[in-house]
């Protein structure tokens, strides 16, 4: 059984979820921005729940929903929100992100902060393990598919973020454009100074701002973390 993962304010049981807790998750969890008091939150594709409950410690959110398509990952993610702190700030919804988009529309309401760690594998690296697979290829929810319905239940002000593939960031700007949704801000993550740039952090939303753009440089060797990246982290991770 694999162990939990213990960050500084919270626990994730994480034996369950095909996704587990990863650097993608954490990043996500504390680069998007709740300066902007966001009153109710959406985690798409929650995994174990990390980046709900990382949005939880960093904001007053009355509302922090989650909405989890595998049937072992959503159990796993009720656990860790049941057993946090923020238990009764934190729910998570069975359901594929489009049902829940359309059910949310109908209803008319809206979230002002809509998060994502989405699947990005297309079908060719596709394995024999199916929740994996629902959790990393785009197969389950394409880019596409992701847009437009944060498109319909994102607020007028609200902001939404995602953590992708540096390769996709082109195409998923240009996607987000068409359904209004502009890029205010991008994070650039490498892995050392002389690794390529892996990752992009980027944030939406329906104003168009004066793009603010950064880079961040996880290592300098091995386990020798930068101080932008400890930065980042501290409130979570146990040993930074």
């Amino acid at each position: 059984m694999l162990a939990p993962f213990q960050f500084k304010e919270f626990t994730v049981q994480q034996d369950k979820s095909a996704m587990k807790v990863g650097t993608d998750g954490v990043l996500l969890g504390a680069w998007c921005p709740v300066d902007f008091y966001p009153d109710s939150v959406l985690d798409i594709g929650a995994g174990t729940g990390v980046v709900s409950l990382m949005i939880a410690q960093r904001s007053d959110a009355m509302t922090i929903d989650a909405v989890e398509l595998d049937e072992n990952a959503y159990e796993q993610t009720v656990v860790n929100f049941e057993e946090s702190d923020w238990a009764d700030r934190l729910y998570c919804y069975h359901a594929s992100f489009q049902e829940f988009a359309d059910e949310i529309s109908q209803e008319e309401e809206r979230y002002d902060l809509i998060v994502s760690n989405p699947p990005f594998y297309s079908h060719a690296f596709e394995s024999n393990d199916e929740a994996r697979n629902k959790a990393r290829f785009t197969s389950s929810l394409s880019f596409e598919e992701l847009i437009f319905g944060v498109s319909k239940i994102l607020s007028e002000n609200g902001k939404f973020t995602v953590i992708i593939p540096f390769k996709e960031e082109e195409n998923f700007v240009a996607i987000a454009a068409d359904k209004n949704l502009f890029l205010n801000s991008v994070c650039r993550v490498q892995g050392t100074t002389t690794s390529e740039i892996k990752r992009s952090l980027l944030a939406f939303s329906f104003c168009q701002t004066e793009l603010k753009e950064e880079l961040l440089i996880i290592e300098l060797a091995r386990h020798q973390y930068t101080a932008a990246y400890i930065n980042l982290t501290k409130d979570f991770y146990l040993k930074m």
